[in-house]
């Protein structure tokens, strides 16, 4: 591994590699050959060009995308704060491995590589709102899985989660990181009430003040108020840009993660666009803080990197277009006038 600390892990993401200038000159230059009106196929171009750049080659391929989902649990389950029992998590996980759930379908409809991966199911991080969710080594420990989980063959990285309680922990992830309170961040997550939503803003609000003095540090503010899957995403999304791999964020979790990488430095995740926004309520507000615009708003909220995985099909277009379309001088078609 190239990190053995925490501190080793920043000074890597403070470091990661650029995109290509040179790629997106040749992108952008061949984009302007093609044949339609300029800036006709919208968001289509700016994700082609993007592509190209990130992955550091013309044209830029979308062959071997990678579908990456990591679980984990969450010891602050036990103040109430979802509407379905922690052991949902490694039933779930069963499902997944099995291709009964939601993203299976997604994964293999646009020709993706997909893995799950568990982390220490049977041992839930610790209640936030006592202690710090994980030990050093903990966290390091579920950064370095999603670190190695990702595989460098790949052109495309969605990652995705599993884990119950899990919007309260990013939820609490953003008020550490952006401000506010937990009734600004808290939502519905799997469909808890009024009740259950005002039940997570208060509880993290108390994990805030318990862990206030240690806030200012984004890795820290992982390892006390995270949790293994967030973690392990760090991680992914880190080693994405690592191997120069365009990476498809989810929904709020995933979002919540990316977070920390983003307040490290915010051009960390200049490798990553919005797959879709999410119906959890705090999805819209922490996109707006990560300057990142999503391709799809359908209401999803379903996690499993669903919403990321679907966005795969919007940008295999936008590549087959700026890739398999004939140039003006190709087609014989006059060009538009200044």
């Amino acid at each position: 591994m190239p990190f053995n600390s925490l501190s080793d892990f920043k000074a890597i993401v403070l470091n990661l590699p650029s995109a290509s200038p040179a790629n997106r000159n040749v992108a952008e230059k061949r984009n302007a050959t093609l044949t339609k009106p300029a800036g006709s196929l919208g968001r289509l171009e700016e994700v082609a060009i993007w592509a190209a750049e990130w992955q550091g080659k013309n044209p830029p391929t979308i062959d071997a995308p990678q579908v990456a989902i990591f679980a984990g649990n969450h010891g602050v389950c036990a103040q109430g704060i979802s509407a379905f029992p922690a052991e949902v998590t490694a039933q779930m996980v069963i499902n997944f491995e099995n291709g009964g759930a939601a993203i299976n379908q997604l994964a293999k409809a646009f020709g993706a590589k997909f893995s799950v991966h568990s982390l220490q199911l049977d041992q839930p991080t610790q209640d936030f709102t006592k202690n710090a969710a994980m030990s050093e080594t903990e966290c390091l420990q579920a950064i370095q899985a999603g670190w190695q989980a990702v595989d460098a063959s790949s052109d495309f990285l969605v990652v995705g989660e599993m884990g119950i309680g899990n919007t309260t922990v990013a939820a609490a992830i953003c008020t550490a990181v952006f401000g506010g309170n937990g009734e600004e961040w808290a939502g519905p997550g799997t469909g808890v009430d009024a009740a259950g939503v005002s039940r997570k803003a208060d509880v993290i609000n108390r994990a805030i003040g318990h862990h206030l003095e240690h806030l200012s540090e984004p890795l820290e503010i992982l390892r006390r108020l995270g949790g293994r899957e967030l973690a392990a995403m760090v991680g992914a999304i880190a080693s994405a840009r690592n191997k120069n791999i365009p990476l498809v964020l989810d929904g709020f979790v995933v979002c919540a993660a990316a977070a920390i990488l983003h307040a490290i430095a915010d051009e960390s995740l200049d490798h990553c666009i919005a797959g879709h926004c999410s119906a959890e309520p705090g999805h819209t507000n922490l996109l707006k803080k990560l300057k990142k615009q999503p391709l799809l708003q359908l209401g999803m909220r379903l996690g499993e990197g669903s919403g990321a995985a679907l966005a795969l099909g919007i940008i295999k277009g936008a590549i087959a277009t700026h890739s398999g379309m004939a140039s003006f001088a190709e087609a014989g078609v006059a060009e538009q006038e200044d």
